[in-house]
């Protein structure tokens, strides 16, 4: 199983329901660490096939 799909830009912190870093929900970051591989793997094929997060931009794009 992969790691987080975290990428260190965090914006749940600032209140948002959904990461624009890593695309994931303030409940799937909270939870990620007692999440099985089953429910990881879930999360993962849905911000794969989403494409939104900042984890699928370059540092170029992002500055843009």
């Amino acid at each position: 199983m992969r790691d987080t799909p975290c990428i260190a830009i965090c914006s749940t912190t600032n209140g948002d329901d959904i990461c624009k870093g890593c695309g994931r929900t303030f409940e799937e970051v909270t939870n990620w660490v007692i999440m099985t591989d089953a429910e990881k793997s879930v999360v993962w094929e849905r911000i794969e096939r989403e494409r939104t997060a900042l984890r699928y931009t370059t540092y170029r794009d992002r500055a843009l």
